[in-house]
C-alpha cells in the first residue's frame, strides 16, 4: 500500500511538471494570438490580456499589403511538389534497397544513412545548381527540398518494407508481374502509412524552412510564407500586431495538418521502426 502511494505522488508529480512545461510552450503562442487581434499601441506590452477591441481588420491588412496570396501559393506548390518527388523517389529506392540485400545495396544504404547527419553545403549547392541553370528559380528549390528529406525518407520506408513477407513478392514474380509491378501493386498499398508520414514531416519542415529560400529563390514574386514575414516586418517593424498576424496566417497550415494529421506521424514512425 505504501509503495502505491508513492507511485501515486510521483506520477502527479510528473504530470505536474509536464503540465507547468506545456504552460511555459503555451505563453508565447497566446500572446503572438492574442497580439495579432490588439492595436499597434496596445501590442506592445506583450501581455496575456484580452484585446480591448478585436482587430479582425490587422488580418485583412496583412493579406492584401503583404502579398500573401503570391506567397501561399508558392508555399503549396513547394512543398507539395517537394513531398510527391521525395515519396516517390524515397520508396522506390527504399524497396530496392530492403529486397538486394547486396554489399552494393548496404553501402548505398549507409550513404543515405549519412545524409541523417551530413550538413549541407550551401556554396557548393548553390554552384551545382548554377551549373544546371536552375538557379533563382522554384524549380531549384523544389529539387533541394526533395533530396534534403531523401535520407529520412528512405530510411523509414526500409524499415517497414523488411517487416513485408518476400512471399509476396516472389508470387507476384511467378503471376508473371515484373518489378514495377510489385512495387506498384503489392508494395505500393502496403506503404500507405509511411507515405501519411513522411508527406506530413516533408510538409511541415518544407513549410517552416526559411534557410534555402533565402539563398535560392532572387526574386520576391517566388518567396514563400515565411519569407514574406521577413519581408514584411522590414516594412512594419514598429507593427507587432501585423507581423503577429502573419505570423500565425503562416503558422496555420502547418498547425491544421499536425493537428488532424499527428496519428498518422505515430504509426508511421512506429511501424517504419520495427526493423529499422
Amino acid at each position: 500500500m505504501g509503495y502505491t502511494r508513492k507511485l501515486a505522488i510521483r506520477n502527479y508529480i510528473v504530470e505536474g511538471f509536464l503540465i507547468l512545461a506545456s504552460l511555459i510552450v503555451l505563453l508565447p503562442l497566446v500572446i503572438l494570438i492574442f497580439g495579432s487581434f490588439k492595436t499597434s499601441a496596445e501590442v506592445l506590452s506583450f501581455s496575456l490580456s484580452f484585446p480591448e477591441t478585436w482587430q479582425f481588420s490587422n488580418y485583412v491588412r496583412v493579406f492584401e499589403e503583404g502579398g500573401l496570396s503570391r506567397a501561399f501559393f508558392n508555399s503549396i506548390l513547394i512543398t507539395g511538389v517537394s513531398s510527391i518527388i521525395n515519396i516517390v523517389a524515397s520508396s522506390a529506392a527504399a524497396f530496392i534497397l530492403a529486397r538486394r540485400e547486396t554489399k552494393l545495396s548496404g553501402t548505398i544504404y549507409m550513404y543515405f544513412f549519412m545524409g541523417l547527419i551530413a550538413p549541407m553545403s550551401i556554396i557548393t549547392t548553390i554552384r551545382v545548381v548554377q551549373g544546371l541553370g536552375f538557379y533563382g528559380s522554384i524549380t531549384s528549390v523544389i529539387l533541394i527540398y526533395a533530396a534534403l528529406n531523401t535520407a529520412f525518407s528512405v530510411f523509414l520506408y526500409s524499415g517497414f518494407i523488411k517487416t513485408i513477407p518476400r512471399a509476396l513478392d516472389e508470387v507476384a514474380f511467378l503471376e508473371g508481374a515484373s518489378v514495377f509491378g510489385v512495387f506498384f501493386r503489392i508494395v505500393t498499398p502496403l506503404i500507405l502509412p509511411v507515405n501519411a508520414t513522411v508527406a506530413i514531416m516533408v510538409f511541415m519542415s518544407v513549410w517552416n524552412d526559411i534557410t534555402i529560400p533565402v539563398y535560392f529563390l532572387t526574386d520576391s514574386s517566388t518567396w514563400t510564407m515565411p519569407l514574406s514575414i521577413y519581408n514584411f516586418y522590414g516594412k512594419y517593424s514598429r507593427d507587432w500586431n501585423l507581423i503577429f498576424a502573419n505570423l500565425v496566417l503562416t503558422s496555420l497550415p502547418v498547425f491544421i495538418l499536425y493537428l488532424f494529421g499527428q496519428k498518422y506521424i505515430v504509426s508511421g514512425l512506429t511501424a517504419g521502426a520495427v526493423k529499422g
